[in-house]
């Protein structure tokens, strides 16, 4: 099992939370990873950013970003300074549709992403 790593981009924060190979791939590319994570992670690491006054990307496995937690739901809430963000699983893609497109759906019709 992979442990985890840090990196700072620049002044900002790249954090990757989700199964261990969605982590390993965004290792490589130097993002701070947290394989395997689940919601109580998720609201500890999103919480240490917070009270560091972290600047960052936060990309969320969808069962992770979908799991709710006082910090996610706070942040998502508040915006600034840190971004989440919800990433397919790797294991099902095709099957990934954001929730973003409900509210496309809503405000411009259902055949606005077609």
């Amino acid at each position: 099992m992979r442990q985890e790593t840090e990196s700072h981009l620049g002044s900002a924060r790249l954090v990757v939370l989700g199964s261990a190979g969605l982590a390993e791939g965004f290792s490589l590319i130097g993002a701070e990873t947290y394989p395997d994570a689940d919601s109580a992670k998720v609201d500890e690491v999103l919480a240490r950013l917070v009270k560091d006054g972290s600047d960052a990307l936060v990309l969320l496995e969808s069962h992770l970003a979908h799991a709710g937690g006082y910090w996610l739901n706070r942040l998502r809430n508040e915006g600034g300074r840190i971004v989440v963000t919800e990433l397919p699983p790797l294991s099902a893609p095709q099957n990934y549709a954001p929730a973003v497109d409900d509210v496309v759906h809503a405000v411009l019709g259902p055949e606005a992403l077609k």
